[in-house]
């Protein structure tokens, strides 16, 4: 991405980062008694761990270390936490609004207000742990969903291709070593014949996934074709061309608007990112162009990380197309966002004989948490004439 709209883009993330925080701090600021020493401790321990997202994100890049990756997980963690902070307040504040008009709310909370503050401070702060908390558990629990999807094509000699397909997996300091070996272990053990990483392999900054030596967990990765990824949005934000290098250099076949016969008997096409021209002044090749010179009589099996012009490839000849992206939101509410922005933001679909399916994701953006959806692996099996 060019200087000038990176700078634009981060400060108006920055400014509504801070004024989100300064909404929240004010008003918890608000339900603390005057004169008690609490104050303080509040105000100083709020700014610290508001701002340790953004020093993260900083110190990633500059000074990967163990320190740095104690900082990230907190700044992290923040992002859940302040969200459903936000919405509480946001909620508090309506019902306050609605009840100065239609007062409807029970004389008894306004005879200690002072002490109905406290109590609200603290049953907001319980509520938000326990649902972060919940949210976390899930996370770290990804399932795997089997699918039999059928074609109207043939493979000498084979009846069905068994796929399984990651995406979204965000490797770096959050997604480190263990779910990473969770990662290869719950794949080899479905025996698959191919592994397709549809994008964000790695969450932007390569130093944590070097640091962690997280490419020697993906050595361990078995299927009888082999494994395949296309980039996603966040390869291009941590630099495309590092990612990729790092990732041929751990036995992934990274297709880069390119096409590959497989042991002849099925095509794989991989696109490059939807936001590739944003960050490397680039186009990405147009769908038509790049499909020419597959043979549609065979399986043609397209990743394209962002599920957007899904009826384009329908009308190529495309079989199977399996994306990311989303996450489904994440965490809830964001799924209704997902939802009404992608024609699928998560699941299977078919359009117009073409199966389309949007991965919720293995890993997680940002907080460790997810809430309305499950992580996953999917397992297909493509099924044959």
């Amino acid at each position: 991405m060019k200087a000038g709209p990176f700078i634009i883009f981060f400060s108006i993330v920055l400014t509504l980062y801070g004024l989100v925080n300064a909404y929240i701090f004010i008003r918890g600021m608000q339900a603390i008694p005057e004169g008690s020493s609490w104050r303080n401790w509040y105000a100083v321990t709020f700014w610290l761990v508001a701002a340790s997202f953004v020093a993260a994100r900083v110190l990633e890049r500059v000074y990967p270390s163990a320190l740095t990756g104690v900082i990230t997980w907190i700044g992290s963690f923040w992002l859940a936490f302040m969200l459903y902070f936000f919405l509480i307040v946001l909620l508090a504040d309506l019902v306050r609004l609605i009840h100065h008009f239609i007062p409807f709310l029970p004389q008894s909370l306004f005879a200690d207000y002072v002490k109905t503050k406290v109590i609200l401070l603290l049953s907001s702060i319980a509520l938000v742990t326990v649902v972060v908390a919940a949210g976390f558990i899930n996370a770290r629990i990804p399932k795997v969903r089997h699918l039999d999807l059928k074609i109207d094509k043939t493979i000498a000699g084979e009846k069905e291709l068994n796929i399984v397909m990651a995406s979204d997996i965000h490797l770096g300091t959050i997604i480190a070593r263990r779910k990473a070996n969770r990662l290869v272990e719950t794949i080899n053990a479905l025996q698959p014949d191919v592994i397709l990483f549809p994008g964000d392999i790695v969450d932007e900054d390569l130093a944590p996934v070097i640091m962690n030596n997280l490419g020697e967990n993906l050595r361990q990765l078995k299927a009888r074709f082999g494994v395949f990824a296309v980039t996603g949005n966040h390869e291009f934000i941590g630099g495309a061309e590092p990612a990729v290098k790092y990732l041929r250099e751990h036995g992934i076949t990274v297709l880069r608007d390119s096409a590959a016969l497989v042991d002849g008997r099925f095509w794989l096409v991989g696109r490059e990112d939807r936001d590739k021209p944003r960050f490397s002044g680039k186009n990405r090749m147009d769908l038509t162009d790049l499909v020419k010179s597959v043979d549609t009589t065979l399986p043609v099996i397209l990743m394209d990380h962002q599920p957007f012009n899904l009826k384009e490839a329908a009308g190529l000849g495309v079989d199977l197309q399996l994306s990311g992206h989303t996450h489904h939101g994440q965490m809830w509410p964001f799924n209704h966002v997902t939802s009404a922005i992608y024609e699928v933001s998560t699941g299977h679909r078919m359009i117009d004989g073409t199966h389309f399916y949007v991965s919720s994701g293995f890993g997680t953006w940002g907080p460790p948490v997810r809430l309305g959806n499950r992580p996953e692996i999917v397992h297909i099996r493509l099924l044959f004439n």
